[in-house]
């Protein structure tokens, strides 16, 4: 009776430190595949981020204007400074470029539950039952010195990288494709977002982007895979403009649009038709292509592959 009672007194400890530990294990972030699935949208900024913190709206001034010059979709910039109505912001009035707690948190940290019901049955502690050969040793002199001589090893957490296990190479650039160290982990493979002659290319302070010509009602992709956060035609001089985010580095403008085909919040894949070319606020049929990095325009031929689709 006695060597019984102390026998189902260990075993009932060691459930509870194997429950214990598995507590502490599963309190920790949300899952690698749920952090993943978000960090592209996330807003830790870059060290080379040039960004201001705030910005002091001017005459003239729009939020979709001033979301766009920054980088971020104007429901972004709405949110962050309380803003009911984006067609109703100031002369004077000082607007956050950035969330108003920093860093926005990728997912909410996941509670700690027994792991009983929380990991897969390949993770569960071994069954109870087999744990009294290991605590009947104890009973024994030899074993107990044998025990001292050989301590038990723990399982191992991770298997060693070996020369077989080899991490897997990175991914090359795509072509075209320039990116740097500010944005390596954000790099986007850019297909060309429709056919057509280059009526004129990409100048510092002059065109912000590219104009192709082409036939009215001409297919408009997306360039990449990405979420509307612009359309409409609340921009002067771009008509009937599509905005697309793709991480939180880079935006790709559409203008000039007859028809668009795409809704704000909506994701698009790469090669998705999203518009259809037009003349819209411009003199001739055209698409106005523009690539933003960290809201400032860049050289699209810098980016995109060479030789249109």
């Amino acid at each position: 009776m006695v060597f019984s009672s102390a026998l189902g007194k260990s075993s009932l400890l060691l459930l509870v430190a194997v429950l214990a530990l598995s507590g502490c294990a599963s309190s920790g972030h949300a899952p690698v595949s749920e952090r993943a699935a978000n960090s592209r949208f996330q807003h830790n900024r870059h060290a080379s981020d040039w960004r201001p913190k705030t910005y002091t709206v001017k005459k003239g001034d729009t939020l979709f204007g001033i979301a766009f010059e920054y980088g971020f979709g104007y429901r972004e910039v709405a949110g962050w400074n309380s803003i009911d109505d984006p067609n109703r912001i100031y002369t004077g009035q000082v607007l956050r470029l950035t969330p108003p707690n920093g860093a926005v948190a990728v997912a909410s940290p996941i509670k700690a539950v027994p792991a009983i019901e929380e990991a897969p049955a390949a993770t569960q502690p071994p069954p109870i039952k087999s744990e009294p050969k290991a605590l009947k040793l104890a009973y024994s002199p030899q074993a107990l010195a044998a025990s001292a001589a050989k301590p038990p090893q723990p399982p191992s957490p991770a298997k060693p990288v070996t020369a077989d296990t080899k991490p897997a190479p990175a991914e090359k650039p795509a072509a075209g494709e320039t990116p740097d160290a500010a944005d390596s982990d954000e790099a986007v493979a850019w297909i060309w977002p429709t056919s057509g002659k280059t009526l004129a290319g990409f100048s510092e302070g002059g065109n912000k982007g590219l104009d192709i010509g082409g036939k009215a009602g001409q297919a408009i992709l997306a360039s990449a895979d990405g979420k509307v956060v612009y359309s409409g035609s609340g921009l002067r001089g771009y008509g009937n403009l599509i905005i697309i985010k793709h991480n939180n580095t880079f935006l790709t403008a559409y203008a000039h649009n007859s028809k668009l085909l795409v809704k704000e919040g909506q994701a698009v894949k790469q090669g998705q038709k999203i518009a259809e070319m037009g003349s819209s606020d411009s003199s001739q049929v055209m698409l106005h292509f523009e690539i933003r990095r960290l809201g400032k325009p860049a050289d699209p031929l810098k980016y995109l592959p060479a030789g249109k689709t």
